[in-house]
């Protein structure tokens, strides 16, 4: 095994042993909870509400982020750049709202009914028929969320550690039944609260290396700009249905968080309104920095992982791997496996207790088997989880997150404002509200217009649109506003035109906006750079008469010279002269004591690429030969331009991807022949070949010509 073999067993060491070190201790500050907690039912699922705001606060932190934030919120940011910023920006405002109004609500009503679902919030009495529609509802988008987040710890795990997300996904499974058996939401919510800390710092550290990396904010900047002139835009070109839009999902999938049943549990936990407020300052100063540092990371990860196929949403746990030492990239793949298995342990008991609460009430106070119920739970969603594996598409932690989310958010936030207005529906309201967000969520995403609108807009639009027409045509009594009455037609006319106008503007602004052009357009290009040698390795060898002598090199070689960089070829120069000697008493001939030229071969092989080149030597002086392997277009480069080639294909055959980076052999052969007369004997029994190897780096800058 070669040196730098030896150096990367080691790295992969490092990290599993800070791996297991991390996980050790996350898991372990959540099985503590097993000297606290109460074997009841109450203190199972809500921690018998006497949650301190700021443990919550993480808790609800870690939980709404954790494989969303680090796996798919990645993933979507490398996808469309600093368009990105929206989804921050509109999903904070939402999420503001909710904590100022929604959750006073269901703080204060939680408490007064002393219910533990969200299912149950949304019915007058416990186990009514919306109740267990509800309850239904939220299992099956819960399951699908849980899996996500099992699916979010199987990618990080195959992305560090090579390991199958099978395994990944098994683990998880252990851990989420051993975090709720152990303590409960109690369990999860303590070890949030350590991930949360502790992932705050490896981001941290993780950001400010990775803009080093990239040269700071600008060179970021620009290499965005270089790589899609569209990701250094505000707004994604063509979206079929506008900005405006397209914003306002976000801001309702922010709103649309109090229509997750695992983070409104954290909100049940707190004990009265002033912990709640508490709670909500703790929530925005730790989950504004994250989504700024998200974001960045996402960007960076676009610029150092620019080859084809790459999966964008592994960027955090593969840039951490690429730009900080094992040690630290040990800790990274702990957080983020800890957050997600933590948040599916919250989302399987938020499914405990749809089920033991609304769908069958008579085991509410059953802890046996409410823990029963969290194990077949717990399952379903591993079930669904390596299912998703298997289906295209289905290991989308992103898209699976969206659709969970935004289907909880279209059932649950619409029933929720309107009872906070004071409006009690009836069941048959309830039933027909629910009906209408679900349908409104599958059709939209069925049709896909989800690439343009996330579903959280048609699925509270149904919803409203569906109690506004119940309400019309059926109940008729009151104001479907409940305890506010309807606006007069003047002021309805007021408040749709300060809406529509703002609106407008921003679709006009859209339209007429210059759009850089696609690098998929065809045109003429000048190509200006320059190539880098970058030795990995050196050293001398003898060789004698019909050997091969093997030497292998690894571009670790480069100490980090050649990391971030375009590696398009390898390079090994050999440097050779002649020691034959002569004897005897022939040589005084003219001629006689000449040497013969030997022949040096060298065969360069990098992966499946292979190069020999020859060469020979000369008596009295110093020879050289060069054995090369480019995977770039040279021709095209040496021609300084092409012409009718879209920027895409132009920076495919300039791009070396990951080809360079890796072993390489280099076989060194000498073939000797040796002169000579009568009484002039020559020997020649091989050549000392000084080598050394260089990666070929090449720095470009592409030029549009102008018309």
């Amino acid at each position: 095994m070669g040196r730098r073999s030896v150096v990367a067993t080691m790295s992969n060491v490092v990290m599993l042993l800070s791996f297991l070190l991390f996980l050790g201790f996350f898991a372990a500050v959540g099985l503590s909870s097993m000297r606290v907690k109460e074997d009841t039912t109450d203190d199972y699922l809500v921690a018998g509400r006497g949650m301190h705001p700021a443990l919550a606060a993480l808790s609800a932190v870690s939980t709404w982020n954790s494989g969303y934030m680090f796996i798919g919120f990645i993933g979507f940011t490398y996808a469309v750049g600093y368009s990105a910023i929206w989804i921050g920006l509109a999903s904070t405002v939402g999420q503001v709202i909710a904590w100022i109004w929604l959750y006073k609500y269901i703080q204060q009503e939680a408490h007064f009914r002393g219910v533990r679902s969200l299912s149950s919030l949304v019915a007058n009495v416990t186990g009514a028929p919306e109740a267990k529609l509800a309850a239904v509802l939220s299992v099956v988008f819960l399951s699908v969320y849980a899996a996500a987040q099992l699916t979010s710890g199987g990618k990080a795990l195959f992305a560090m550690m090579g390991w199958d997300p099978v395994l990944g996904i098994l683990i998880g499974f252990v851990l989420v039944v051993a975090y709720c058996y152990a303590g409960g939401i109690r369990a999860s919510i303590w070890t949030d609260a350590a991930q949360s800390c502790v992932m705050i710092i490896g981001t941290v550290m993780l950001c400010w290396v990775a803009l080093g990396q990239v040269g700071g904010f600008g060179g970021l900047h620009t290499k965005l700009a270089t790589e899609n002139p569209m990701l250094t835009g505000l707004v994604p070109p063509n979206l079929a249905l506008g900005v405006s839009l397209w914003v306002f999902a976000f801001f309702l999938g922010g709103l649309g968080v109090a229509g997750q049943p695992q983070v409104v549990s954290r909100v049940m936990t707190l004990g009265s309104d002033k912990e709640r407020k508490q709670a909500m300052v703790w929530f925005f100063v730790w989950q504004t920095p994250f989504i700024a540092l998200m974001l960045v990371i996402g960007w960076a990860s676009r610029v150092v992982f620019t080859q084809d196929g790459f999966d964008a949403e592994l960027g955090l746990p593969t840039l951490a791997m690429e730009v900080l030492g094992p040690f630290w990239a040990g800790l990274i793949l702990a957080s983020i496996f800890a957050a997600t298995m933590s948040t599916a342990d919250s989302q399987v008991l938020a499914c405990t207790a749809a089920v033991t609460d609304d769908i069958r009430p008579e085991w509410s106070q059953d802890h046996s088997t409410t823990k029963k119920v969290t194990l077949v739970m717990a399952m379903f969603a591993t079930v669904i989880s390596l299912g998703g594996l298997y289906v295209p598409g289905g290991d989308s932690v992103f898209s699976l997150v969206v659709l969970a989310v935004y289907g909880l958010g279209g059932i649950f936030v619409p029933m929720l404002i309107i009872r906070w207005a004071g409006y009690q529906p009836d069941t048959r309201h309830s039933v027909t509200m629910m009906i209408a967000a679900l349908v409104g969520v599958i059709v939209w995403r069925l049709l896909g217009l989800n690439e343009h609108v996330f579903e959280s807009i048609p699925g509270m639009g149904m919803a409203f649109l569906a109690h506004f027409i119940d309400h019309a045509y059926r109940v008729r009594d009151g104001s479907p506003l409940g305890r506010y009455e309807v606006p007069s037609g003047r002021a309805i006319g007021i408040a749709a035109l300060v809406i529509l106008a703002p609106a407008a503007a921003a679709e006009g602004a859209y339209l007429l906006r210059d759009t850089p052009d696609a690098p998929g357009a065809a045109a003429s290009w000048s190509i200006e750079g320059t190539l880098e040698f970058i030795e990995i390795g050196s050293g001398e060898e003898f060789v004698a008469d019909g050997q091969t002598v093997p030497v292998e090199v690894h571009s670790d070689g480069a100490g980090g010279a050649a990391d971030g960089r375009n590696v398009v070829g390898i390079i090994a120069t050999l440097v050779y002269d002649e020691d034959e000697t002569a004897g005897g008493p022939g040589c005084a001939a003219p001629g006689a004591a000449d040497a013969a030229p030997d022949t040096i071969s060298g065969l360069l092989q990098r992966a499946e690429r292979s190069q020999s080149a020859e060469g020979q030597n000369v008596e009295g002086s110093t020879a050289s030969h060069d054995v090369a392997i480019d995977w770039f277009d040279r021709a095209l480069y040496d021609a300084g331009g092409a012409e009718n080639i879209t920027e895409a294909d132009l920076r495919a055959a300039l791009d070396g991807g990951d080809t360079g980076f890796g072993p390489s052999t280099l076989d060194l052969s000498v073939t000797v022949a040796t002169g000579g007369g009568a009484l002039c004997n020559h020997q020649d029994d091989g050549e000392t070949v000084q080598w050394s190897v260089s990666l070929v780096v090449l720095d470009y800058t592409l030029t549009k010509a102008e018309g």
